[in-house]
């Protein structure tokens, strides 16, 4: 049997997903961290992007994070969110319009735009899009 830790992901509204998993890849803003049991304790901040959670079995799950915190404890992992979401349950078409508004809104010369707003919505478009794309890949579903 493989070697496994509890992973639990939450957001401001809800428990997302408690359980097994036997490695869980993450978005810190440092650049991406791979988590395997027996990690040493780390608290880090997460950037807008996707969380994999690779299952007993081979099976891999992904889910959307609007940024927060990682905690690896020795026996848990435990990713705080403002936003989470099962990749699956992203909704495809308001992430293209909030990317597309965000796009508009940088590319506008003449509007007063607040710059970093307009970033920060556009990251969190692509990172739900992508988080979608992939898990649409691995698992050949359209939606």
């Amino acid at each position: 049997m493989a070697m496994t830790v509890h992973v639990d992901i939450v957001s401001a509204e809800a428990s997302i997903y408690s359980g097994s998993a036997e490695m869980i890849i993450a978005p810190a803003v440092m650049g991406e961290v791979g988590i395997m049991p027996g990690h040493t304790q780390l608290l880090t901040q997460l950037k807008p992007g996707e969380v994999e959670l690779k299952m007993p079995g081979g099976e891999v799950e992904y889910f959307y994070v609007s940024g927060g915190m990682l905690e690896v404890q020795p026996r848990s992992v435990t990713v705080l969110a403002d936003t989470a979401l099962r990749a699956k349950d992203v909704d495809e078409a308001a992430a293209l319009e909030a990317k597309a508004r965000a796009e508009k809104a940088l590319a506008d010369q003449e509007s007063e735009v607040d710059y970093a707003s307009a970033q920060a919505e556009l990251a969190m478009a692509m990172a739900q899009l992508k988080a979608l794309d992939r898990m649409r890949k691995i698992t050949g579903r359209r939606g």
